[in-house]
């Protein structure tokens, strides 16, 4: 049996509609298409991703802050409390086989530069043009297809 692609989707906790809907569409999409989703657990940009790819019947991974289980969005499957807090963010991009970000702050800042010293594939979404390295997407859609392709090419 083939194992399922991994992909991160980050980006910030707080966020305007319009990125939330973005990051739901592309969890939906990732979740179609048949990749757990594994992100930091929370709100904004996490739970927008984690809502579109349960409602897809996809594998949900969070990994969260603290030591509560309790604290995960409603859309994850798998809550992995850690303790860690923001140095969870190394286990977020880690754990994945590509991430794709969206709008976001430091904590999403250091996702990727976390992903991109691994050598996991980034693919941008609506936000961080300016970045050496990262992949960019148009669309949802565009974003899943593109971290999946990435995904495949970098898996052992």
């Amino acid at each position: 049996m083939a194992e399922s692609p991994t992909i991160a989707v980050v980006g910030a906790s707080s966020v305007d509609p319009r990125t939330r809907r973005l990051a739901r569409e592309v969890g939906r999409e990732l979740g179609t298409r048949g990749a757990t989703l594994i992100c930091g657990g929370l709100g904004g940009v996490m739970e927008g991703a984690a809502q579109g790819a349960y409602e897809a019947g996809a594998q949900t991974v969070g990994i969260l802050p603290g030591y509560d289980r309790r604290a995960a969005n409603r859309f994850i499957r798998v809550p992995i409390a850690t303790g860690l807090g923001e140095a969870r963010n190394l286990i977020v991009v880690a754990s994945a086989q590509a991430v794709v970000a969206l709008k976001g702050e430091g904590g999403t800042l250091s996702e990727i530069g976390f992903a991109l010293k691994l050598g996991r594939p980034v693919v941008a979404l609506d936000a961080w043009g300016e970045i050496e390295g990262v992949h960019h997407a148009h669309s949802p859609p565009e974003a899943a297809e593109l971290a999946l392709a990435l995904a495949k090419n970098r898996r052992a």
